[in-house]
């Protein structure tokens, strides 16, 4: 996450607040229900501070902030600084990969697509989470990304038949996809996680699983 050591306290912070613990468990129920049991070697592309790594037992990261890896790190989270256009493992490293967010955030993400392919094994997996630009939570938060919200600002909300056509143009077989963030932004949370199986049109988050 490129320019992200001036608010990587705050960022993390937000995680903490009742919105954010709420989101961010409906996001880690989303993952769990796609890929509950992740065998070999795992990285986190585009790690932040690790809180989704750290809980789903992803052991590595990277991340091009070095202030966000140093909190990363105080999660127990192996922590690389890199970019993802640019990820400096050789070939076949991997048995599987996660973007959580980082689709929205990075320069190009053909060529970060393109790179996951190939530090992954044969049959290796990737899991990639995204926030659906044409959702009722996309359109929020390019309403916020306009009023120079701090983070999203900085990035960039595809819809999600232009990611799995992406994805899948680089290579990547598609396996399954589980939707989450079924009420509305700014709205009362669910008590517990919700996580439909596809993608439903009104879930502010998909997860969506890949095969190499």
């Amino acid at each position: 996450m490129r320019g992200f050591d001036s608010i990587a306290e705050t960022y993390d912070r937000w995680y903490d607040t009742a919105e954010g613990r709420a989101i961010f468990n409906a996001e880690l129920a989303c993952f769990c229900s796609l890929c509950e049991h992740r065998q070999g070697r795992w990285l986190e592309v585009g790690v932040g501070t690790g809180r989704f790594a750290s809980m789903l037992g992803i052991a590595e990261g990277i991340d091009p902030s070095s202030r966000m890896l140093e909190i990363a790190g105080g999660r127990e989270v192996v922590t690389y600084t890199g970019y993802a256009e640019d990820l400096p493992f050789p070939a076949g490293s991997f048995d599987g990969l996660l973007l959580a967010l980082a689709l929205c955030f990075v320069d190009d993400s053909e060529r970060t697509l393109r790179e996951c392919r190939r530090i992954l094994r044969a049959e290796g997996k990737l899991l990639v989470g995204i926030i659906p630009a044409e959702s009722p939570w996309g359109r929020a938060y390019e309403k916020k990304k306009a009023e120079g919200h701090p983070v999203y600002s900085r990035s960039r909300f595809l819809a999600s038949s232009e990611v799995m056509a992406l994805i899948e143009s680089t290579g990547f077989s598609f396996l399954t996809a589980a939707s989450t963030l079924l009420w509305e932004p700014d709205g009362p949370a669910d008590i517990e996680p919700r996580v439909e199986t596809g993608i439903s049109p009104e879930a502010g988050f998909l997860g969506l699983l890949f095969e190499r």
